[in-house]
Order: C-alpha cells, then sequence, then structure tokens
C-alpha cells in the first residue's frame, strides 16, 4: 500500500495541472470514481473545500467565480455525482461564469457499453453537452494537460461560461509517467488578449469597417461614434458583461464624457456605483426606468442579452438607435435591431473612448445626464411611497447601512430578493450575486460561502427564504468545517412566499407552498453556527452582531413580506 500511495497517478496529474493553471482552491465532494482526486488534493497546497451536495458544490464554485473573476475546478464523480450539478452549471452558463467542471466516468472500454457498471450513463458527456460552453472526454494520460489548459481557457474566452471535462476512472488512477509536462499559465492566452473590436480572428471588427449590424442592413464602428457624439438624450445600458471583462472603469469614463445615465440589469448591478450622480438604478420593471431607455436618442447597451427580465418580457420599446456590444455575435440584434460592435466589453470601451475626442461632443446643448438620472429615481421612490412597503424598504435600508461598500451580498430566489434586484444600491463591482441567469433556488448560501473561499477578508452575506434555504442546509457544516465565515439573513415565512403570491394572483388559492418547518435556530445550533432571532427594528444591529462574530452566524427573521409592484 506504501508503494501505491507514492504512485504518481492521473488523479495527482490532474491537480498539479490546475496548479499549474494558478488554480488555489477546488470545490466538489469524493465519490468512488473520483477518489484519486482527492488523493492528490489530500497533499497538494491546493485548498479542498468539499460540500455536502453537488449542487451546492457548484454553487458555491459559481460564487468564487463571480466575485473573483477566476476559473473555479469543480470536481465532480461519476453518473449521479455528476448530475446533480446540472442546475448549478445551468446558472453558471446563463450568467457567463467560468467554472471548469472536472468528472469522472467508467472505465473507457465500458463506455456506451450499457453492461450495468456502477454510475453507468449511456451517454454522460451528452448530458452536459448543451449546458456547458465546451465539452470533451480525455481518452489518454498524455492527453490531460492540453485538454485541462483548453477547458480553463475556453471557461474564460469572452463570452466567458462553465466547462466539462471528463476523464475515464482507468485513466484516473493510471501510472503518470514523471515525463508528461504540465500546462504553463503563461502560456494560456489572456482572456481579453484579442477580444475586442481590432480583432480579426474574435469575429469583431478595427474601427471603420463593417459591423454586423441585424436587420439594418449593415453600419460602421465610426457610424457608432457618430451617434454617441451627436446624441442629445443618451443612455448607457450596462449588464454583467461589464463585470466579467472589468470594464466598470470604462463605463464611467464613458458615461461622463458623453454626460449619459446609466442605468443596469439586475445582472449588472455593481457594474456602475449605486450612488454616483449618473446611476438611473436596475428597476427594469418600473415605468420610469423604462421610459428613460425609451426616450433616449442613443442607448448604448454593453454587456446584455436583452433577455426577457430586463425588457418587461421583450415590450421595451426604443425610440432612438440601439448600439449594442457582445462578445457573442449571435446575440446582436437578436431581440432588437441594433448597431452592432462585436466584442469584449472593455477593450471595446477603450476603443470608444480612444475615439471619442477625435469628433468631440458634437451634439447641441447639455444632456444633463445626473438631472436624467436623479429624475428616475425619485419618481421610483414617489411610487413606492405610494405602496407603502414600509417593513420591506427597511429591511434593505438596514442591510445597506451595515455592509461596507466592498462587501458581497448574495440573495436567493426570494421576495427580498426581488426587492434587491430592483432596489438595493450596490456600490462596487462583483459584489452582488443572483442567480437570475436560471432562477434558481438554493444558490445564495452556498455561493456566498464560496465568495468568501474567493475573498477571505471580505464580509459576505446571503440573504435567503426558509423554502430556498432547505436546499444548502447542511452547509451550514460546510462553513464550519471550512471557516468560510459568511453570514446568513434567512427569513422565515413558512414556505415558498412568492410562489403563493403567484398562486394567488394566479388560481385565487394556494396549494402545495406552504411547508412544515424545523426549528431553525435549533438547526443552526445543532451545527454550530452562532444564531438569533431577529426583528425588523433589530435588524441592522443583530447584522453588527453577527458580522462581529468569530466563525459564520445567522440570523433569522419570521415575517411575511410582499413582493414590489412596479411604480408609473
Amino acid at each position: 500500500m506504501a508503494a501505491r500511495l507514492k504512485t504518481r497517478t492521473g488523479g495527482h496529474l490532474v491537480i498539479e495541472c490546475l496548479q499549474a493553471l494558478g488554480a488555489e482552491v477546488a470545490f466538489g465532494l469524493p465519490g468512488i470514481h473520483a477518489l484519486a482526486f482527492w488523493e492528490a488534493l489530500r497533499s497538494s497546497p491546493m485548498r479542498s473545500l468539499n460540500f455536502r451536495t453537488e449542487l451546492n458544490a457548484g454553487f458555491a464554485a459559481d460564487g468564487y467565480a463571480r466575485v473573483s473573476g477566476r476559473p473555479a475546478p469543480l470536481l465532480l464523480s461519476t453518473g449521479p455525482g455528476a448530475l446533480n450539478a446540472l442546475t448549478a452549471l445551468m446558472e453558471s452558463a446563463s450568467a457567463h461564469v467560468p467554472v471548469v467542471a472536472i468528472a469522472s466516468q467508467i472505465p473507457r472500454d465500458l463506455i456506451g457499453k450499457r453492461r450495468g457498471y456502477l454510475h453507468e450513463l449511456p451517454d454522460q458527456l451528452a448530458s452536459f453537452a448543451p449546458i456547458v460552453k465546451w465539452s470533451a472526454r480525455v481518452d489518454r494520460l498524455e492527453e490531460l494537460p492540453d485538454m485541462l489548459a483548453q477547458a480553463w481557457r475556453q471557461s474564460l474566452i469572452p463570452p466567458s461560461g462553465p466547462t466539462y471535462l471528463e476523464i475515464p476512472v482507468d485513466v484516473l488512477t493510471g501510472n503518470a509517467a514523471s515525463e508528461i509536462a504540465l500546462p504553463l499559465a503563461g502560456k494560456i492566452p489572456s482572456p481579453l488578449a484579442g477580444a475586442g473590436p481590432s480583432a480579426h480572428a474574435s469575429g469583431a471588427l478595427v474601427p471603420g469597417e463593417r459591423l454586423r449590424r441585424s436587420g439594418q442592413g449593415g453600419g460602421s464602428f465610426n457610424e457608432a461614434i457618430m451617434l454617441l457624439a451627436h446624441a442629445t438624450r443618451p443612455v448607457i445600458w450596462a449588464g454583467g458583461g461589464v463585470l466579467r471583462s472589468q470594464a466598470w472603469a470604462e463605463l464611467a469614463a464613458l458615461a461622463e464624457r458623453l454626460d449619459a445615465p446609466v442605468a443596469t440589469t439586475y445582472m449588472g448591478k455593481g457594474a456602475f456605483p449605486g450612488d454616483h450622480p449618473l446611476s438611473a438604478g436596475s428597476a427594469c420593471d418600473d415605468r420610469a426606468f423604462q421610459d428613460l431607455l425609451e426616450q433616449a436618442d442613443v442607448v448604448l447597451a454593453v454587456g446584455t442579452e436583452l433577455g426577457a427580465e430586463t425588457t418587461a418580457q421583450y415590450q421595451l420599446r426604443f425610440g432612438g438607435r440601439l448600439v449594442q456590444i457582445d462578445a457573442d455575435p449571435s446575440r446582436i440584434g437578436a431581440t432588437y435591431p441594433a448597431l452592432g460592435l462585436v466584442g469584449d466589453a472593455r477593450t471595446t470601451l477603450q476603443t470608444l473612448l480612444s475615439s471619442l475626442p477625435l469628433v468631440g461632443r458634437a451634439g447641441k446643448g447639455v444632456t444633463k445626464g445626473a438631472q436624467r438620472a436623479r429624475a428616475v429615481r425619485e419618481r421610483i421612490t414617489r411610487g413606492l411611497d405610494a405602496q407603502h412597503r414600509d417593513l420591506e424598504r427597511a429591511l434593505l435600508s438596514a442591510i445597506r447601512s451595515v455592509l461596507p461598500r466592498d462587501a458581497v451580498s448574495a440573495w436567493d430566489m426570494t421576495i427580498l430578493g426581488y426587492w434587491a434586484a430592483a432596489h438595493f444600491p450596490t456600490l462596487a463591482a462583483r459584489t452582488f450575486l443572483y442567480p437570475l441567469g436560471s432562477g434558481t433556488l438554493g444558490y445564495a448560501w452556498p455561493a456566498a460561502l464560496g465568495a468568501k473561499a474567493a475573498l477571505p477578508h471580505t464580509p459576505a452575506l446571503a440573504v435567503v427564504g426558509d423554502g430556498g434555504f432547505l436546499y444548502g442546509m447542511a452547509e451550514l457544516l460546510t462553513a464550519r468545517q471550512h471557516r468560510l465565515d459568511a453570514k446568513l439573513l434567512l427569513i422565515d415565512d413558512g414556505g415558498y412566499g412568492i410562489l403563493r403570491e403567484y398562486q394567488r394572483d394566479a388560481y385565487g388559492e394556494t396549494h402545495a407552498v406552504d411547508l412544515v418547518q424545523p426549528d431553525l435556530l435549533a438547526v443552526c445550533a445543532a451545527c454550530g453556527v452562532a444564531a438569533r432571532a431577529t426583528t425588523p427594528e433589530r435588524i441592522a444591529a443583530d447584522l453588527g452582531w453577527a458580522f462581529e462574530a468569530d466563525g459564520p452566524a445567522a440570523l433569522v427573521l419570521r415575517e411575511t413580506l410582499v413582493s414590489a409592484k412596479p411604480t408609473p
């Protein structure tokens, strides 16, 4: 046995390659075919974060990658272990988060044979291929370094997203010859290199060349420059692509140069500071927000797919011209006719900034961007005042008052999370985690744990409902075991509160949305997590206590909240 433990296996090679690529942590949990991963991690300087389910390990990897911008390795076992992660990978795919999923597989000579081997699937690879942006199987040990490097690189290339690589168990346990070279991180091209409008290889074009323009028969980069330079009511609409490409400084510079209000999508929250005078917020369903966009003579949409949740189920109508920046050419004009600039958000915004001084501010009059943005905010505030939803708004205000500017907040698909998506001021980039892409329950708590793994010295808070929390309740123990000192605000209304509202609105009655719950404070105590009951009046003080507590801590708020209605 001692000799066996000293053998360098395929599992060691996987972990060595990940470390060479820059990975510092691995998420997942052991499985019989994947034990070679974990044996290698036992003696590796990489941190092992074993979660209680693959679902939550995937959400944690997503949170890690989302706040750091670095790929997060997710180690999965064969069959059911791998499939348990599909929901998390769907979220990462829809939000373009670079998670690198690496799964074991049954022995090579049995794949597809349907001979009843343990955990066998007819085609495991085919289960992942429609969800991730790149997928492959390793057939020989010698292929491992190059294939892992490819998975890593593909996860970062704009538009970024999760990748999947599966490795048969006989490859993982096979003897890895010492001459197999590791990938060199320095030889992995930067994900931003060649991704802007000057990069022919990416499909984007240099200034002055003809660009993709769906539905309108052509256009040019120079045309986009002239539109922006002559705009009298410009608006910038920033999505998650700004965050993924680290383009927030370029976005702010362009907004200030154009004197343009900046609206953000839910996934783009934090791309522009919520307390900046030009901030118009993210309340996509509110009429004042929609009017700002519809009445603009030019809307510059950066890194947003203009999806259903953003555009009032595609009912939004632009009165002026739409200029759309996206790394994926297939999204240009998919919903609205647009002058398209295909490329990474940061590089494309840099090119716009360098080109605009050539023509200057040619439009007549002042756009009064700060005044227009303030009018939107004030109109929405008046509309909310008329709804008398003081409890929900006070909770958001209390949370904002306690959280430091750079603190991470993760929100589940719960009523207060819906409020936050529209009305919680996000002040720094990559600090607002929200699973809008998939709309899944159970995301926030494990995502906050992943964020703490990436940013151990940055405060992190998860806001969850009791229904969604049940998906990841066991990860209280993971938080303790690995000293992932995130804090938890758990709103207990005895079930799926938002679904109650939807059912009542649609059918007048409810069914199957009320849940028998455990004593949540007792659950926290049993897991060794400090917890206390709180009230709306004490929430700020109790959040202060939680953030001062050593280790993970939880607050339980027993209240029934009501969702916000769009303001007129």
